[in-house]
């Protein structure tokens, strides 16, 4: 029989990733609102540039081996035996798992362990994007997996959608919808955009679109490239630039050979990686996400809070975020012309036009995904699971 928690204080929450970037880059506000009640939060991932960021803000870090990109059976019970004896160890009252591996098997290591755990789908990624025995195999491992967690989060409708419809829920009423996990609307504050004027002899001012986020072909990049190629011509004062890491443990990531070529052929401005993303969205006149699938992305809610136009596929996930001719443009996935053609029109743009666009985005990500809710949610989680109030 669990002990009863007498406070705040003497509660334990672990969250468990496939990157301690993830949890840094996203997860900010619920560490802050959980360390502030005195709750002792542990992240368990692997260790990469943000894990020193995330012990300042007051977590306990564990080091975890995840292969993310590996299909080793052996690699992956490894993982699992990992988590069984941490969470036999350290006795956590709730752990929230991220991404599909620590979903899969940090869900059934926490069923083995006696712990409440909680699955929260931040995309679906290859396992719905491809077609390969790899996916069919994830696909069946994530229906036994998820029997277990107490709930199961989706961030968009169409991700619950697939799960019910694939009968990989067997027990469906556990599924809850997130809308998203938020932003914080004072950190990322509306920035007007710049006013571009011509330079003189009919020279337009430079006009910066960025995509941001790990480089994998999932994300479009490629088309993302090649639209840029096609553009170029008409557009020459339309620059292209790509931020985010290189060579990410994920089987569809793009090669730092890949980038160094585009650089070199003068097609893409590559702004390697940054902390803050803030300076750079504000420095953009479009934000860029061609991707195939999302859960809810983060960046390009960070995007719209301080005002930026995008231009996104029609996907789930995306579409959550952008309504198109609304606060973006919508394009078909996969389709190098039909994103080339969404760009042009939004070159061929005016600069009130766009600048309603990036304020309507603001309205738009204030009402739908304000950070603050998405904490209210798992602190009513919390208070359910465990019976204390934070």
């Amino acid at each position: 029989m669990k002990q009863p928690i007498e406070s705040a204080s003497a509660l334990r929450i672990a969250l468990v990733c496939n990157t301690s970037f993830a949890i840094y880059t996203y997860r900010q506000g619920l560490i802050r609102a959980l360390v502030a009640r005195g709750v002792e939060v542990t992240v368990i991932a692997p260790r990469d540039r943000t894990t020193s960021l995330l012990e300042q803000m007051g977590c306990r870090f564990i080091a975890l081996h995840v292969a993310s990109k590996g299909t080793n059976p052996r690699d992956d019970l490894l993982t699992m035996w990992s988590l069984y004896r941490l969470y036999r160890t350290l006795r956590p009252h709730v752990v929230f798992h991220y991404t599909i591996k620590p979903n899969i098997y940090g869900t059934i290591a926490a069923k083995l362990a006696g712990v409440d755990s909680v699955a929260v789908t931040t995309g679906l990624g290859y396992v719905f994007i491809q077609k390969s025995r790899a996916a069919h195999i994830a696909k069946l491992m994530y229906r036994f997996a998820f029997r277990f967690p107490r709930e199961i989060w989706f961030l968009n409708k169409d991700d619950e959608a697939a799960f019910v419809d694939q009968k990989l829920l067997v027990h469906p009423e556990r599924a809850r919808l997130l809308h998203g996990e938020g932003v914080d609307l004072e950190q990322f504050a509306f920035t007007p955009l710049k006013q571009r004027e011509n330079n003189g002899e009919n020279k337009q001012a430079a006009f910066s679109f960025v995509l941001i986020g790990r480089l994998l072909w999932d994300k479009g990049v490629g088309e993302y490239v090649e639209a840029a190629r096609q553009l170029r011509a008409k557009y020459p004062y339309a620059r292209f630039q790509l931020l985010g890491p290189v060579g990410v443990d994920n089987p569809s990531a793009i090669s730092q050979a890949d980038v160094d070529a585009w650089v070199r052929e003068g097609v893409i401005d590559y702004l390697g990686e940054a902390h803050d993303v803030r300076p750079l969205i504000a420095a953009a006149d479009c934000v860029v996400l061609p991707s195939y699938r999302e859960g809810v992305p983060r960046t390009l809610m960070e995007a719209s809070a301080m005002g930026r136009p995008i231009v996104a596929t029609d996907v789930p996930g995306c579409r959550e975020v952008v309504a198109d001719g609304v606060n973006g443009l919508l394009c078909e996935a996969r389709n190098v012309d039909s994103l080339a053609a969404k760009l042009a029109q939004m070159l061929d743009m005016s600069d009130d036009e766009r600048r309603a666009m990036g304020e309507r985005g603001r309205e738009k990500v204030a009402q739908e995904f304000d950070e603050r809710g998405v904490v209210e949610r798992y602190k009513g989680l919390i208070r359910q699971l465990t019976g204390i109030t934070l």
